[in-house]
């Protein structure tokens, strides 16, 4: 028997609400999020058991953090577009963004936003533990608070949303027996820290025309050349590359010569991407620097996660 009109309308009603909650809570951006705290629980878990060993992963444990890292993660998402309604409505990339199309309201996105935010941070409480849950709480404090109104005030808000972007693998760490200020949380919130600079100024780069429209304040706003964008994607790389050998050293001996190495040629070929774009300055050459960043990451995770000590 053929479905009837009405019934089909209602399921393409939910499925473009089920799609519209999808970007209101940014979930493809945040899969990152809970990748990078996935491996630092794993990390975590491998130094409690002096190595991997068969049992060394508390399942449960992993999936309350997960789930409470995600709710979190989710809410900031939520209130960081609530905060932006009009800047989204003057970019091409953004317009149709539920809040700014107006297919979700305001107040609901308010509500959303809380009983997300709240939840995760509880949840890591009661589940995890209390040092997970106030790295969560810190996060979103200053992604919602300082990075997302800091964005239309000073060109720096690209490192101080790199901040919140860095304290997941911390939230993975402590949730796995970890202590945040340990040399090894610090040293993961660096790998993550670095790592999003030549990420997020390419992304500036080749859509700055509408961060500008916006009144976001960028390092690339004006930089039709790309020199001051490569110059700056260079700088972070460079010191990219350099952190993966300094992990190696007998003072800090985090992990083992393959990572050092994999991890020095990794980010020695950012650089080279980031001079080519500095070279050519088309988007064609910001985009290769750009797709490279989001293999680079997986990659070095793995390759870390083998040679952890």
């Amino acid at each position: 028997m053929s479905e009837q009109p009405s019934e089909l309308i209602e399921k393409s009603e939910a499925k473009s609400m089920r799609q519209d909650l999808m970007v209101l809570t940014k979930v493809r951006l945040n899969i990152f999020v809970l990748i990078t705290t996935l491996f630092g629980f794993i990390l975590a878990a491998k130094s409690q058991a002096g190595g991997m060993k068969v049992g060394m992963i508390d399942w449960w444990l992993l999936f309350h953090t997960l789930i409470g890292t995600a709710a979190a993660a989710f809410g900031s998402a939520v209130f960081n577009q609530l905060m932006e309604i009009e800047s989204d409505r003057k970019m091409a990339r953004t317009e149709n963004r539920p809040l700014p199309a107006n297919r979700v309201t305001p107040p609901f996105a308010f509500g959303l936003g809380w009983i997300l935010s709240a939840f995760g941070v509880i949840h890591l409480g009661n589940m995890v533990n209390a040092e997970a849950a106030y790295i969560a709480a810190a996060t979103i404090a200053i992604y919602v608070f300082i990075y997302t109104p800091m964005k239309r005030e000073h060109s720096a808000n690209t490192l101080v949303g790199a901040i919140p972007g860095a304290t997941p693998p911390m939230i993975g760490w402590a949730a796995g027996g970890g202590t945040w200020y340990s040399v090894e949380s610090w040293y993961l919130f660096a790998l993550l820290f670095l790592w999003q600079l030549p990420h997020f100024v390419a992304i500036n780069w080749f859509c700055r025309e509408q961060y500008e429209d916006a009144g976001y304040i960028m390092w690339s706003n004006g930089d039709v050349s790309g020199k001051k964008t490569a110059k700056l994607a260079f700088i972070y790389s460079a010191m990219l590359a350099l952190l993966a050998p300094l992990a190696s050293l007998p003072s800090i001996n985090l992990a083992g010569w393959l990572y050092g190495v994999g991890g020095l040629l990794a980010g020695a070929y950012m650089c080279k991407l980031s001079a080519d774009f500095g070279r050519i300055g088309d988007r064609k050459s910001s985009r290769k620097l750009f797709f490279f960043t989001l293999l680079y990451l997986p990659f070095i995770l793995i390759l870390l996660t083998i040679s952890w000590r």
